[in-house]
């Protein structure tokens, strides 16, 4: 079984990577989708993302309960979790213990049969967010990516198209 995490910034080909590795498993894939259509800028992205990728794909919109929807997937082809920073967001914001979640989800995915490929955006290298929350959030974020580049397998770097293989 593989963990593979891939980060990158906005619109670095992260996505478009991790689909490919996804593929590259023998099976059918599973796209685990943690954002939520709740305006129409965000339907017009997932409908993006969904042309791309084509209808051979599983799909699965998990916002919040992500450890339970990679278990019920378990058997099958890899999974493609696109992305954990969405489905932090969502934790956040459902005032949610995100530190507890993320743990589990570590704890979880070396226990896995199937192969697991996670999307993540690198937040932290920018200017300091002007306020509390999204420095919050900045936080947040950089320590989940440690913690799950922690147990992954197997983690990239997106820039610009390309992938830097960092583990």
């Amino acid at each position: 079984m593989a963990v593979i995490l891939i980060t990158g910034g906005a619109r670095s080909g992260k996505s478009t990577r991790a689909e490919a590795r996804a593929r590259s498993f023998a099976g059918q894939p599973v796209y685990v989708a943690t954002a939520e259509a709740l305006d129409g800028e965000m339907q017009e992205r997932i409908a993006r993302h969904r042309t791309r990728r084509g209808a051979d794909w599983i799909e699965h919109e998990v916002p919040l309960d992500l450890v339970p929807a990679l278990l019920s997937t378990e058997g099958g082809g890899a999974r493609l979790v696109d992305c954990l920073t969405l489905w932090l967001s969502n934790l956040m914001h459902a005032a949610r213990d995100w530190e507890r979640e993320v743990r589990e989800l570590a704890d979880t995915l070396p226990r896995l049969n199937s192969p697991v490929v996670l999307v993540t955006n690198e937040v932290g290298l920018g200017i300091v967010p002007d306020n509390a929350l999204a420095r919050s959030f900045r936080d947040a974020a950089g320590i989940m990516n440690q913690i799950i580049a922690g147990v992954a397998d197997e983690v990239e770097f997106v820039v610009a198209g390309l992938p830097l293989k960092l583990k």
